[in-house]
C-alpha cells in the first residue's frame, strides 16, 4: 500500500491561528482549510463593516491560504459557512459570489450561537491541490 502524504500548511498572508490548530492540512491532494474569519492580518481584530466586510476579508485569507497549499479558489469543492446571524445570509452571499462566480462548490451554511472574537461569519473549505481538470457545464 502506498503512503499518503500529509502536509501542514501555513501562510504569512493569513492571520495566525487563534487556538491550537493548523491553518490547513493537505492529505494526498485534498486541502482541508480551517475556518477563517474576517480579521486583520497582524492582530486579532475584526475588520470594520460587519458581515459584508468580514466575509470579503475571510475569503481573501482563504484565497491566500489555498495558494500556499498549491490550490486556489477555483479548486474548492466544498465550503461551510457559519453565521452568527442568519439575517446576514444575503449580504454574505453577495460577497461570496464575487469570489465563487461560477462552478460553485458544494456548500453548507449554519447559524451558530457565537463565533471567535464575536465574528459575524466564519468560512472553511475543502479543495484539491495541483492541476485539476474541470468537466462542469
Amino acid at each position: 500500500m502506498s503512503k499518503v502524504i500529509r502536509k501542514i500548511v501555513s501562510s504569512g498572508k493569513c492571520p495566525k491561528p487563534l487556538a491550537p490548530y493548523s491553518q490547513a492540512v493537505v492529505a494526498d491532494r485534498t486541502v482541508y482549510c480551517s475556518g477563517v474569519i474576517g480579521i486583520e492580518l497582524n492582530e486579532p481584530k475584526l475588520v470594520s463593516g460587519g458581515a459584508t466586510a468580514q466575509t470579503a476579508k475571510a475569503l481573501e485569507h482563504l484565497s491566500n491560504l489555498l495558494q500556499e497549499a498549491d490550490s486556489g479558489i477555483d479548486r474548492v469543492v466544498k465550503t461551510t459557512v457559519l453565521l452568527s446571524d442568519m439575517n446576514d445570509y444575503a449580504a454574505v452571499n453577495e460577497e461570496y459570489k464575487k469570489v465563487f462566480s461560477k462552478n460553485f462548490p458544494a456548500r453548507t451554511c449554519y447559524a451558530v450561537a457565537k463565533l471567535p472574537l464575536g465574528a459575524a461569519v466564519e468560512i472553511e473549505a475543502i479543495a484539491i491541490a495541483g492541476n485539476v481538470q474541470d468537466n462542469s457545464n
